[in-house]
């Protein structure tokens, strides 16, 4: 694997810390849990993890066995294109997503191991259907053919790169205590009202990104 494609999915991995499911769940769990924090806190982060790696591993192994069936009618320029215009469309798109006021973050109820697991599902399954960095990340992975013990340890530190805002957040609450409190709600506040812009030039970037990476194959 070389270089460029590590900084690339690098970059991905970064723009995907930036998800307002996962870190707003973070900041609720912050700023109600008073017993259990880090354990709580633990168990969803790690299902969230679980879910998108497993996830991963089935697209990257789908994405491999497509590619190997139909090698003999598509070749690395057809895929470029491919990229490419896709990115396209990432990119005109972030333009026209709808600036909805409407929070797709849902506050648990209960806050048992069991829910936490349910929690770190649920939020998987809203958000895995608008990663698009994480999608592009394995896309681009299968189009340069990487091996998969290249591969697998990639989607691994990916994922816990994904988590690792949260973390952090969980470390400052720690060292800084009741201090964190008006930034977390004000986080709280934000996350809950621009989800939607979040999304918007999260596919933008990634838009960028393909056509950078698939113009030089053309």
């Amino acid at each position: 694997m070389n270089t460029e494609l590590l900084l690339m999915i690098g970059g991905l991995s970064l723009l995907d810390t930036l998800s307002p499911a996962i870190l707003g769940v973070t900041v609720y769990l912050l700023l109600t849990e008073k017993e259990k924090l880090g354990s709580r806190l633990l168990i969803y982060l790690i299902t969230v993890i679980g879910f998108y790696f497993s996830v991963g591993v089935a697209l990257k192994i789908g994405f491999g066995f497509f590619f190997e069936v139909f090698s003999s009618f598509l070749h690395n320029r057809v895929i470029s294109w491919f990229l490419f215009i896709v990115g396209v469309i990432f990119f005109v798109w972030s333009f026209y997503i709808p600036k909805s006021q409407k929070s797709r973050i849902t506050n648990p109820k209960s806050k048992r191991i069991s829910a936490m697991v349910a929690l770190g599902v649920t939020t998987s399954l809203v958000e895995v259907g608008t990663a698009f960095p994480y999608f592009t990340a394995i896309a681009l992975m299968t189009n340069a053919g990487v091996v998969w013990y290249q591969w697998f340890p990639v989607l691994i530190t990916y994922n816990v790169v994904m988590v690792l805002p949260a973390l952090i957040l969980y470390l400052l609450y720690i060292l800084l205590g009741r201090t964190m409190q008006k930034p977390l709600t004000y986080m709280q506040k934000q996350f809950s009202k621009n989800t939607s812009s979040v999304a918007s030039w999260i596919m933008c970037i990634v838009g960028v990104l393909l056509m950078l990476y698939s113009a030089d194959y053309l």
